[in-house]
Formats: C-alpha cells, sequence, structure tokens
C-alpha cells in the first residue's frame, strides 16, 4: 500500500480515498488516541477555504471526541496560524485542513505536534501503520471529548503579527495584495492597513471553488506580467501574492520582475545580521535553492545549510541550530524554499508565515535606502534556472540508479549545468527536475534538457502529460516552441 503521509500530509482528491468522510473519521480516532496516549488532550483546528474543507473537518472532529479529546476550531485560518495557535494555547496538537496551493478539487491534512511543528514522522508512522490494518477497530472513550469555538484567535493571530511591528512605516506605500481566495483572504488587508500601508486586495471572495484558480503565489509566478499589469493598472508600489493556506509569499517588483523565496532569503539575512538577530549567522535552504542566493550568502560570510525538499527538513535543522537558545531570545532562524516558504523560527513561530514573511520584507525595504523593491531584490543576483514538473500517475518510476545515472550522464554532456536535482514529488504524482547552469547556458537550452529529462520518466510510466517548465531565474512559464522542441542536443537517448 502507498504511504499515507507525504512530506506535507495526507493529500489528494476531495472525496476519493484516502480523503473520504468514513476514512477520514477513522483517521480522527486513531491519531486522537496516539496524541493523548491515554491522556485529556487538546487540539486545535483550522482550514483553508475549499469546499470540501468542512466535510473532512467534521469527520475527523468526530474522530478526536470520539477518541475523548477536546477540539478547539479556529475556522478558516491561515496554517502558520494553527501552529502559532497550538503554541499560545498549549495545545497538544493542531490540524490543518487544505492543500496550499493545489485546486479547488484538492484537499489535504496535516498535523502539528505540541510544539507547534509538523508532527514527527514516529508518530506519523505509527498512526498510519493502524490506518491500514484491516482488523483494527479504535475503542471509543467512555465519555468523548467537547468542541470549543475558537475564531476569537483570528484577532490575536492578526494582533501578533502586527505586535512585532509597532511602528508606523517609514515608507508611504500602495500595495497590491492577492489573496488567493484562500485563507488570507479575510486577514491580509487588516493586517497590512494597520502596518500603515494603502491595500488594494484582489482574489479575496472565495466561494469554496475559487482558491488558487488564476490566483495565488503559484500563479504568480508563472504569469508574472499579468500580474505586474495589475500593478500599474491600479498605480500600486509593488505586489505581494499568498497561496492558498497562506504559507508562502512571493512579490513582484515594480519592473514586473518576480521577488521569490530565494530573494526574500537574502533580503532578510541582510537585514537580520545588521541588527545581530540572525541565528548562528546562518540561512537554512533546500537543494532546489539558486547559486546567486548562495554566493550572495557567501560574500557576506554567512553559513548556509542545505536540506531535502521539504519545509519540514528545513524546520528540523533549523530547531537544531536553535537548541538551548534562550526562549526570549530576539535571535530569528531563517531558512526556506524558492516557492516563497519562509521560515522566521523563534521561541512563537515554527513554520512557514507568508504574512509574517511579507511584514519583516516590508521593515527591510522601508529601512534601506533604496527607493524600489526591485533595486532591494536585485543584489541577489541569480543564475540561470528551471524547474520542470511532469504528470507521471502512479506508474512505474525510475529507480535511484537510473536517476543517479541520468544525473551523472547529465553534467559529462553538459558542463555549463552546474548542478541538477531529479525526484519524484512527495506530494503529488509528479516528477521534478531542477537544472542550474553558468551564465554560458541560455535558459531555453535548459528548459529543453529538462523537458526531455521529464518524457524519460513518463516513458518508465506509461504515462502522458503535461510538462511544466518554470524560469526559476525571473519567473514565469516557459514554452518551446517547435524550433527547440527537436534540439538535436537535448534528445532522452544521448542522456
Amino acid at each position: 500500500m502507498a504511504k499515507l503521509f507525504g512530506t506535507d500530509g495526507i493529500r489528494a482528491k476531495a472525496g476519493s480515498w484516502p480523503l473520504t468522510s468514513s476514512f477520514v473519521l477513522r483517521l480522527g480516532q486513531i491519531a486522537g488516541l496516539s496524541i493523548n496516549n491515554g491522556k485529556s488532550s487538546t487540539v486545535v483546528i483550522g482550514r483553508d477555504t475549499r469546499r470540501s474543507g468542512i466535510v473532512l473537518q467534521n469527520a475527523i472532529v468526530t474522530g478526536f471526541l470520539d477518541a475523548g479529546a477536546n477540539v478547539i476550531d479556529l475556522g478558516v485560518l491561515p496554517t502558520p496560524a494553527v501552529s502559532w495557535a497550538v503554541r499560545q494555547l498549549e495545545a497538544d496538537a493542531g490540524i490543518v485542513i487544505s492543500a496550499s496551493h493545489n485546486p479547488a478539487d484538492e484537499n489535504g491534512i496535516k498535523f502539528f505536534g505540541r510544539g507547534g511543528q509538523k508532527l514527527s514522522e514516529s508518530l506519523e508512522g505509527q498512526i498510519e501503520s493502524l490506518l491500514v490494518e484491516p482488523d483494527y477497530i479504535p475503542p471509543i472513550a467512555s465519555i468523548p471529548g467537547r468542541l470549543f469555538r475558537g475564531d476569537f484567535l483570528q484577532e490575536l493571530y492578526i494582533r501578533d503579527l502586527a505586535g512585532e511591528h509597532p511602528g508606523a512605516i517609514s515608507k508611504k506605500l500602495k500595495l497590491l495584495v492577492d489573496c488567493a481566495n484562500g485563507a488570507a483572504s479575510f486577514l491580509a488587508s487588516d493586517v497590512f492597513t494597520r502596518y500603515g500601508a494603502e491595500v488594494i486586495s484582489i482574489n479575496s471572495m472565495p466561494d469554496g471553488e475559487n482558491i488558487n484558480r488564476r490566483a495565488g503565489s503559484e500563479f504568480v509566478r508563472r504569469h508574472v506580467d499579468e500580474f505586474s499589469g495589475l500593478i500599474k493598472s491600479f498605480g500600486a508600489d509593488f505586489g505581494i501574492a499568498f497561496d492558498g493556506d497562506a504559507d508562502r509569499v512571493v512579490f513582484v517588483d515594480e519592473r514586473g520582475h518576480l521577488v521569490d523565496g530565494d530573494h526574500v532569503l537574502g533580503i532578510l539575512a541582510r537585514y537580520f545580521d545588521d541588527k545581530n538577530r540572525l541565528l548562528k549567522r546562518s540561512v537554512v535552504t533546500t537543494v532546489m535553492r539558486n547559486n546567486g542566493l548562495k554566493a550572495y550568502l557567501s560574500d557576506r560570510n554567512l553559513e548556509i545549510y542545505e536540506t531535502p525538499v521539504g519545509d519540514k527538513y528545513v524546520t528540523e535543522q533549523l530547531t537544531n541550530l536553535a537548541e538551548n537558545m534562550p526562549v526570549n531570545s530576539a535571535l530569528v532562524g531563517l531558512g526556506g524554499e524558492q516557492s516563497g516558504h519562509v521560515i522566521l523560527l523563534d521561541s512563537k513561530h515554527m513554520t512557514g508565515d507568508g504574512m509574517r514573511t511579507a511584514l519583516y520584507v516590508l521593515d527591510a525595504y522601508c529601512e534601506s535606502s533604496l527607493r524600489t523593491l526591485a533595486e532591494l531584490a536585485e543584489s541577489v543576483g541569480k543564475t540561470p534556472q528551471v524547474v520542470a514538473s511532469a504528470f507521471v500517475g502512479h506508474g512505474n518510476k525510475l529507480s535511484s540508479e537510473e536517476i543517479s545515472l541520468l544525473s551523472s550522464n547529465l553534467h559529462t554532456k553538459y558542463p555549463d549545468i552546474e548542478r541538477s536535482n531529479l525526484r519524484y514529488s512527495g506530494t503529488e504524482p509528479l516528477f521534478r527536475v531542477m537544472l542550474e547552469g553558468n551564465h554560458a547556458i541560455d535558459i531555453r537550452e535548459l528548459a529543453a534538457i529538462a523537458r526531455d529529462l521529464c518524457k524519460r520518466a513518463q516513458e518508465v510510466a506509461q504515462c502522458e502529460g503535461h510538462i511544466d517548465i518554470l524560469n526559476s531565474t525571473h519567473g514565469g512559464v516557459i514554452h518551446l516552441d517547435q524550433t527547440t522542441q527537436n534540439m538535436e542536443p537535448t534528445t532522452v537517448n544521448d542522456l
């Protein structure tokens, strides 16, 4: 049986296994017992704006109540706010019903442990082993748990964000904010208005079906020009875009250039280091980071740590660095991913938070002597890089040995490709390819090579499907024309 817990919880089409009401009820019963460990416990739960969210929430809440756990319903709330609430309320666990940046017909369930971090793999494994055991019947508590309303936490969360920035901004700002019709829809405008900015909010009227539909951070990363046009139409200084559960954020500057997670990590590394607040003078990234970021940090004698892909691994590394850090320390552990999932770890915040990250970027911008966001971001000189994703369904997969051989042959044939990462997604039926070269190789040639590597994975899976190629240097989707598709150097057989 396939592993249920991926790198970001359980994901599937809503209404299909394992995201059916009956299975999620069982999940709640078993998870409740595992987290309870024979004791009374309290869990908090929040969700994004998907129509399927309330059905799944009702099912898992019933399961936890059956297990004797008390549940606090936070309503629609960003994922990072649920993590924050776990720590604030000293709850035993947190649950989020969300599929993040994915389409509305998908959904997911992820858990946070007592500290507000994602559940440990050992506890996930314990829950999963009982879930797939057909003869195991979870015992029902003699006294069911109680359900409480917790929507008052929304205002406390906004106050927590604002409390880190008590002064008025020093520059007059007009911001275009894309809420992805998701969890940020009811909060973002309030947050940035309290900060002192003029806010034009778009994609902030969720109807249960329009979350991430031509909206949000992932859409903006692929269609920078469209969002840039709106920035100009509204006369905004620049734009900010969140994903469906508001743990990611990207920016588009006044020139129409994407400012992604790599840029943000560079900007905030310098900001916190200048204030002597950067934990261990270090930044944690994944292997998908851009070489330009590494060079930028190295020039400032800052340490860089790399982890496998997945924010849970970034958080684990940051937690290790923060060991023995005083509770009230002003130090901030900084890490994240190119997608815009940036983690500012301290005693109260243990996961990526798009709105919190955006506020600190605004601080860095307003406190700088630079006139524009573009000037602030361009110092992180990014090198040519593409990320391709290919649908491979649930067919056969390339073995680790075959992937290693493909990568080895790739670097032998194309010495201007300095880094590559070939892997299967931990949350979706996708094969992903990251290629990064020096400035001697053209971005479109990188794209053509990445496309052919994706086709190889699809051949093995006996699956045809769309191949999406993102320009990770400047943003936008790369569309290969017929001439490029027939380029002789990029045939799969040559690799």
